[in-house]
């Protein structure tokens, strides 16, 4: 059985010219970065607009890329720093909107069903409650999978800052999210 080629291979062959090693990144990495845009708290707009920015500045920053970098951090630094500048721009902080695919539910589905929507609304809404740096952190964990190590690159911060970020996002998403563990 062929195993699929890594990150890093993908990112040298596009590096050597290969378009079709640019697809199959863009293939992999398409949805985890749309849904981490989203749960940023931008609208859909917003989120689209950064979605494309983010994979122009990827094209254009291909040759600073280094394999020892992993291809992972360094495209979610890219996609953190476009959000950073995205929300300084935006300043004062809007709403968070939360447009993720939930489906929608109406009363002739079972009350379970209704909680587990009333749960995952509260989710996005306390996402949005969250401080962005917080945020981030948690998303980068969550969403792109990153360690703390690599979430530590990605923000320019340290370790331990990274780990007290996810700390407090953490206790605040559980206290908020109290009686909803019984559905995970």
């Amino acid at each position: 059985m062929m195993q699929d080629p890594s990150d890093e291979n993908l990112m040298q062959r596009y590096c050597a010219g290969d378009t079709a090693a640019f697809d199959a990144l863009y293939a992999r990495y398409r949805r985890p970065l749309f849904r981490y845009l989203q749960r940023q708290g931008g609208d859909a707009s917003s989120s689209e607009e950064l979605y494309q920015d983010i994979w122009l500045r990827v094209i254009d920053a291909r040759n600073q890329w280094r394999s020892e970098q992993g291809f992972s951090p360094w495209f979610y630094r890219i996609a953190h720093n476009r959000l950073v500048d995205h929300w300084r721009s935006r300043r004062p902080a809007e709403s968070f909107e939360s447009t993720d695919e939930v489906v929608t539910l109406d009363q002739r589905w079972p009350d379970g069903w209704l909680l587990i929507r009333q749960c995952v609304e509260r989710l996005f809404t306390l996402l949005g409650g969250l401080s962005e740096t917080q945020r981030s952190a948690f998303l980068l964990k969550e969403e792109a999978g990153l360690s703390l190590q690599q979430i530590a690159i990605v923000t320019g911060t340290g370790r331990e800052t990274v780990k007290s970020r996810l700390r407090y996002a953490l206790r605040r998403l559980r206290a908020g999210l109290e009686g909803c563990d019984e559905y995970a």
